[in-house]
């Protein structure tokens, strides 16, 4: 049996082949968009977000996180969740006395 690939069979396979990769490439950009928590349509409603996170045990980690417009340091163990120092706005100034 002869079987002789063509230049059309090439690009079917070519283009088959392109089209899949695409159609996996847009379902994970879909599925990083939902999974960080904004829509798709980009309105971002949440108004809890975690900035940073620092682990400084097995099961413990200090969190910074933004409610509102307030920025909090929480620490985390397995039990309990506990409230560190609010962090200062970037926005206003410190008040130093002379």
């Amino acid at each position: 049996m002869n079987s002789v690939w063509t230049l059309g069979d090439w690009l079917q396979y070519l283009f088959s082949f392109i089209f899949v990769i695409g159609l996996l490439l847009a379902l994970l950009w879909t599925l990083r968009k939902l999974q960080g928590g904004s829509s798709l349509l980009g309105k971002n409603t949440h108004r809890m977000q975690t900035l940073e996170t620092l682990s400084v045990g097995a099961r413990q980690k200090i969190m910074l996180i933004r409610v509102d417009d307030r920025e909090i340091l929480i620490g985390v163990s397995a039990q309990q969740m506990s409230v560190l120092a609010p962090w200062p706005d970037a926005a206003s100034p410190e008040k130093t006395t002379p």
